[in-house]
């Protein structure tokens, strides 16, 4: 059965989105989040996590029980096996990083593009879950090129070549660029630079030339009161906190909140 993706349809009508992280490989996580109703779609971080094709399955299927469309941000060495897998498993959306030159642009795009004639893509027909039941490709193109593209920008040298980057990518059909201040820092030989001030003279310069060539910025941030300052500089699309972080301080609140009253008992 082939999904709609409702991620596609609120970009195509110019809407806002929000998402939200997992990492744990659990199928619970995808459907707890559906259950909200607060989020557009959930990023599953398989960079950060370990997985398996049959995971992949789960996950889809427990975020389609959740009415939840599924995002995976994959690890560059073997982006283009597992968007293929996570395609086929139901994912609606791929986030690629470590995006270093326009020629890294037309590599992720091939990974997922049809494998037509106008499209030069290497996503032939996989007879995985939109075609569990039969071989009838009814929707299947369709549903391709509904997949939602999404590019990290977060390496020095990128940076340095931004704008060659982002004429590929609008000419590759990139959906939304993610800022990486980490891997940006990283790269760059100043691990320090990821919390300072100076950090942002960068980060306000990728959202700027997404925005110039109509590419959608996305942000992630850890709390609501941060989305103000992108709001102002034209930003629309955000992902909001990660379960790791969440499960973690909301397990410190509730030790330090008893544990302090016992040694006041």
């Amino acid at each position: 059965m082939i999904l709609p993706n409702t991620l596609r349809e609120k970009l195509d009508r110019d809407e806002p989105t929000i998402g939200t992280h997992f990492l744990f490989a659990d199928a619970d996580i995808p459907e707890l989040i559906g259950d909200t109703g607060m989020f557009d779609y959930a990023e599953y971080v398989a960079e950060y996590s370990a997985f398996d094709m049959r995971l992949l399955y789960h996950l889809a299927r427990a975020g389609q029980c959740g009415g939840l469309p599924l995002m995976i941000k994959l690890d560059q060495e073997g982006q283009s096996f597992w968007a293929q897998a996570a395609l086929g498993a139901g994912f609606k959306s791929v986030l690629f990083t470590d995006v270093r030159t326009a020629a890294d642009v037309d590599a992720c795009h091939r990974a997922i593009a049809p494998d037509t004639p106008n499209t030069g893509g290497l996503m032939g027909v996989k007879l995985r879950r939109p075609a569990l039941g039969s071989y009838s490709m009814d929707g299947y193109l369709e549903d391709l090129e509904s997949i939602v593209f999404a590019i990290m920008i977060e390496k020095n040298v990128t940076v340095e070549d931004i704008d060659a980057v982002m004429e590929r990518a609008k000419a590759r059909g990139v959906d939304l660029t993610q800022w990486g201040p980490a891997d940006f820092s990283f790269s760059r030989g100043q691990m320090r630079l990821m919390g300072s001030p100076e950090i942002r003279g960068f980060e306000e310069q990728v959202i700027a030339k997404s925005l110039e060539y109509g590419i959608r910025p996305r942000i992630e941030i850890g709390a609501v009161e941060q989305a103000k300052r992108y709001l102002d500089i034209g930003v629309r699309d955000f992902c909001i906190g990660w379960d790791r972080m969440i499960v973690r301080a909301a397990w410190m609140n509730l030790g330090e909140g008893l544990k302090k009253l016992l040694e006041t008992a």
